[in-house]
């Protein structure tokens, strides 16, 4: 049955001022396609017909080794988050940038910590990052997104970071790509 897809048609009749949260909420529970509206005959509230799909298996996350492979040296990223913090004005609150290259170069650190158990210090930092950046990403996030993350942040940090280095690296009207100064790249 894998890799079938079996789509339906919900409709809800709902107050108009609740159709976008109507809406929303399936949207975190299934796959949906375009929401069609139509109000009632009695014009009182809305009908909503929306196609689904239940939600696909999510990809796994990326390796570290994967995640990482187009990253700048551990010692580049740490100038990078030193400047940002020490150029930031007091009681700044930083850009997403900042929080997700953070986490990720203290999930590489982490990562070099692992192989022998017990893991050390460099671990809690490193799961702390994650979360931090995943309670930050969290209201914008759908709930299935939240569930998942919250059962491996730094796997939500190698994806995050996967996402951030794809756009950056291709936005080529931005000038040279800054997580890859090297003008080869």
């Amino acid at each position: 049955m894998r890799g079938r897809t079996h789509v339906f048609e919900i409709r809800v009749i709902t107050d108009p001022a609740d159709a976008d949260r109507v809406t929303a909420a399936l949207s975190t529970a299934f796959a949906t396609g375009q929401a069609r509206q139509y109000p009632t005959r009695d014009g009182q509230r809305t009908r909503l017909y929306i196609t689904a799909d239940h939600r696909p298996d999510p990809e796994p996350y990326p390796a570290p080794e994967a995640a990482y492979v187009l990253a700048p040296s551990i010692l580049s990223e740490m100038r990078w988050v030193t400047n940002a913090v020490v150029t930031a004005e007091c009681f700044t609150e930083l850009e997403r940038d900042y929080y997700l290259r953070k986490a990720a170069l203290l999930d590489r650190i982490a990562l070099m910590d692992e192989p022998a158990l017990p893991f050390g210090d460099a671990t809690e930092t490193a799961e702390a990052a994650a979360v931090f950046l995943l309670d930050t990403d969290r209201d914008h996030l759908a709930g299935h997104v939240v569930e998942r993350a919250d059962r491996d942040p730094r796997g939500y940090v190698r994806q995050q970071y996967v996402r951030h280095a794809a756009r950056v690296c291709d936005d080529l009207g931005e000038g040279p790509c800054y997580l890859h100064p090297d003008p080869e790249h």
